[in-house]
């Protein structure tokens, strides 16, 4: 099943960097949400405390991923779903999802950092730890917003489906990330985001397993 994966995900690639009026839609779509942020604050002239500037980068991610990983099923035609029921298991093609929209969050996120530091500021203290946090919240964002597009692709008015009920789990891995984001910019020990990246990692697995549990069942359907 690896190297279906691996296949699919390679498709995937190569299908988004042939669309690149998309990539160029969501790196714009991150430029204006962080400009609006420098903007409206006026960040050039005023400090901004450290759960401020947590709180602002997250919910600028957040609203970037919604936008383009969220599309994952609900953007493909309904012939291309049988395509894949031919070819592959559900279990690979669920997996190719996430490990893809993984990557496409993290890169978003990498990118969002990149001009927050431009923009605003860039207080972060502990490099490693910081990228470990945006790394596995990327693979929760991931892991959720995949199985719930599956889900919302088979229903009517899919995109008030998928905003209802991606709006729990979004929720708790977004306030964990802003806590374990306001520890590394408050300098505090590793020792003190311990719990709330143990807490991340148990959401993160906890969804991967459900997504190969449910997706077949949503997928024969």
């Amino acid at each position: 099943m690896l190297k279906i994966v691996l296949l699919l995900f390679q498709k995937e690639l190569k299908l988004e960097l042939r669309r690149r009026s998309v990539i160029s839609g969501i790196s714009l779509y991150v430029f204006s949400l962080v400009f609006i942020c420098y903007i409206t604050f006026s960040l050039r002239n005023n400090t901004i405390s450290e759960a401020t500037w947590s709180a602002l980068f997250w919910l600028a991610i957040l609203f970037s991923v919604i936008n383009s990983v969220a599309k994952s099923f609900i953007g493909e035609r309904k012939g291309l779903f049988i395509y894949y029921y031919s070819i592959a298991s559900a279990q690979a093609i669920i997996f190719s999802k996430i490990l893809y929209n993984t990557l496409l969050c993290f890169a978003l996120s990498a990118v969002g950092y990149f001009l927050f530091s431009i923009f605003i500021d860039n207080p972060v203290q502990d490099q490693p730890l910081f990228w470990s946090i945006l790394f596995l919240t990327s693979w929760g964002f991931s892991a959720s917003l995949s199985l719930i597009s599956g889900i919302a692709a088979k229903a009517n008015n899919s995109n008030i489906l998928m905003a209802v009920l991606s709006f729990p789990v979004l929720i708790a891995l977004l306030l964990l990330a802003i806590k374990a984001t306001k520890n590394v910019l408050d300098g505090l020990d590793r020792s003190t985001s311990t719990d709330e990246l143990w807490n991340i990692l148990a959401i993160n697995c906890i969804l991967t397993a459900l997504a190969y549990l449910l997706f077949r069942y949503i997928w024969r359907s």
